[in-house]
């Protein structure tokens, strides 16, 4: 058999393996990772590991993998997009494993999800109790949506009829003990003004690491010494 013949069918079988693989090991195992990603990922090693060590194995034919596989991946998610009924098998649907406040067990061994990785995703977003979710799915990527119960979601300024103010972004004064010349001129900050700040401290350009205006007009100052009797960052 013509070995690039032969390269093009075993990598074709290779992609497949990887993506039946993806879906078998579930959203858990490729967290944070679609399965195009994963697929990218795991053949990135392979073929750099070839390249690296198979001596025995011609450079050109390890290429001509790298970019099959590069094809199939472009193909697959062109395809995807395009196609809803094939976006569907590739990526999946999300899967809800708490409903009403209740943790659906079926789904979640579907996917090989454990209750201490549902609790873990549960603490990343602040949320340490699940008596505390009313509604939570597992997105194609790995990732956990949550919907809390309505008594314990957020007020906004909304809910409380507060009329917007506009809030205005931080300005970077001072770094690393010098004037930012650029940001006081943008921001038509006089140099003369920022000086005046730093005498009423008792304080010199020199000392200073960080100078910020925040969005509420105060300015924030830290200088070399910071004045604390047990420094965290002491080794």
């Amino acid at each position: 058999m013509n070995p690039y013949f032969d390269i093009i069918i075993r990598s074709v079988v290779a992609f497949l393996s990887i993506f039946l693989a993806a879906r078998i090991l579930g959203k858990q195992t490729v967290s944070r990772m679609t399965i195009f990603d994963f697929i990218a990922v795991v053949t990135l090693g392979s073929v750099t590991a070839n390249l690296a060590f198979a001596l025995e194995v011609k450079a050109r034919y390890i290429f001509l993998v790298l970019l099959i596989f590069v094809l199939l991946i472009y193909l697959s998610a062109f395809i995807s997009l395009k196609s809803k009924r094939a976006r569907k098998y590739v990526a999946g649907d999300p899967t809800v494993v708490i409903e009403n406040g209740k943790i659906l067990e079926n789904n979640m061994k579907k996917m090989r999800y454990t209750l201490d990785y549902l609790n873990q995703q549960l603490r990343q977003k602040d949320i340490f109790s699940i008596d505390d979710v009313d509604y939570a799915l597992v997105e194609n990527n790995g990732l956990l949506s949550v919907k809390k119960k309505e008594e314990l979601l957020t007020v906004t300024r909304k809910d409380l009829h507060i009329v917007k103010e506009d809030v205005k972004l931080p300005i970077e004064l001072m770094m690393d003990g010098e004037i930012l010349q650029n940001n006081l001129k943008e921001n038509n900050i006089s140099k003369e003004w920022l000086l005046l700040e730093l005498k009423k401290r008792n304080l010199t350009v020199e000392s200073v690491v960080y100078a910020l205006l925040t969005s509420s007009n105060k300015l924030y100052i830290d200088t070399q010494d910071d004045r604390l009797h047990s420094p965290l960052d002491i080794e």
